[in-house]
């Protein structure tokens, strides 16, 4: 429907919690990604409400020990392709940038992030600022 739609999705896999799935938007250029993102949540919930099954935005809606639902973004712009030394030039300035505000942008994501963000199962802290390059925790 998403792709009928002419939203961009780039592929689709299973998660680690009992009946979790993830697709992935994109790729896209500047605002697109969130018109997309959007769009493809409107189109999931009409879906699922057609076929009599609840969609849950809760960080960690099964209790248990495995990893909770969250959003995670992926992005790159051509300087970071192209030029050299980009990870040390452009990439951690910005994340330094990003460190600075990170206790205040948790506590405009919504409630029971706290579940999620514990440290354990790919994730850090909730009070923890991290990156990685292919790194999954």
């Amino acid at each position: 429907a998403c792709l009928y739609a002419g939203i961009n999705i780039s592929g689709t896999n299973a998660e680690v919690m009992p009946g979790q799935w993830e697709y992935q938007v994109g790729p896209c250029v500047g605002i697109d990604s969130g018109d997309h993102m959007w769009m493809s949540r409107y189109i999931m919930l009409r879906i699922c409400e057609a076929h009599g099954v609840t969609v849950s935005w809760d960080p960690k809606p099964i209790p248990g020990d495995w990893n909770g639902a969250g959003c995670h973004t992926n992005y790159s712009t051509k300087a970071m392709r192209e030029q050299d030394n980009s990870y040390e030039t452009i990439m951690k300035p910005m994340l330094a940038n990003m460190e600075k505000k990170h206790m205040e942008h948790i506590a405009v994501y919504g409630e029971g992030n706290d579940k999620r963000l514990t440290g354990a199962h790919e994730t850090a802290p909730i009070d923890k600022f991290s990156y990685g390059v292919a790194n999954r925790g």
